[in-house]
């Protein structure tokens, strides 16, 4: 599925976003709080946009996805870019700083053996960083972004698409999503600690950040 979106994703993402896609991306840079020298994963990254923002920080960035079609529509972006099963990751224990997953997650279907294995492969004391849909606080908004705009989605999105269907599972998914506090409770139940969140845009997205045991 994800192949097949890949031509069209980056103009598709910024449509249905009203363009809040780059907003997000920079203040989750700004969450992470990279360092020149640390290493940073980037996993489901798709066509390694968030990878760049990332990257301006001065810290080495790989975008990693499973994704190949994704990969290769990276065009002009200079970050390195490889293949990878997110339940299998091909990196040693221990092997970055931090990782980050940008509107990814909820793919990742358990979740939960998804966000063991990112535990995995930060070294102790390292971050996780996530930024992913979420569900509105007040309950008018809610039911406002319920039953209008995933309603719409598709439709919005059919025009700059390059695989229109797609985007009925995508806002399916945005539908059944976690809130924030249970993504948060999943967070801690992997092994991740200091677990927290940001709000963005009245918690259409949030921004989750943990740290892993020293």
């Amino acid at each position: 599925m994800f192949d097949g979106v890949a031509k069209g994703y980056d103009r598709t993402n910024s449509v249905m976003t009203l363009g809040f896609d780059r907003r997000w991306r920079e203040t989750t840079r700004q969450v992470l709080d990279a360092s020149p020298g640390e290493k940073v994963l980037d996993l489901a990254a798709g066509t390694a946009v968030s990878t760049v923002e990332y990257a301006r920080s001065g810290a080495w960035c790989l975008a990693a996805d499973f994704s190949l079609g994704m990969l290769r529509n990276a065009h002009g972006r200079e970050v390195p870019r490889v293949a990878a099963d997110a339940f299998h990751l091909p990196f040693a224990t221990d092997a970055f700083d931090a990782v980050t997953v940008s509107f990814g997650l909820r793919n990742m279907e358990p979740t939960a053996a998804a966000l063991r294995e990112m535990l995995r492969v930060v070294r102790p004391g390292g971050r996780l960083v996530i930024c992913e849909v979420s569900q509105p606080r007040l309950r008018p908004l809610r039911w406002l972004y319920h039953n209008t705009l995933l309603r719409v989605l598709p439709l919005i999105t059919r025009p700059f698409s390059s695989n229109a269907a797609a985007y009925a599972y995508l806002a399916e998914s945005m539908r059944t999503w976690h809130d924030q506090r249970a993504l948060g409770e999943l967070i801690a139940q992997a092994g991740w600690v200091e677990v927290e969140w940001l709000d963005l845009t009245f918690g259409v997205v949030a921004i989750h950040r943990a740290t892993k045991p020293g």
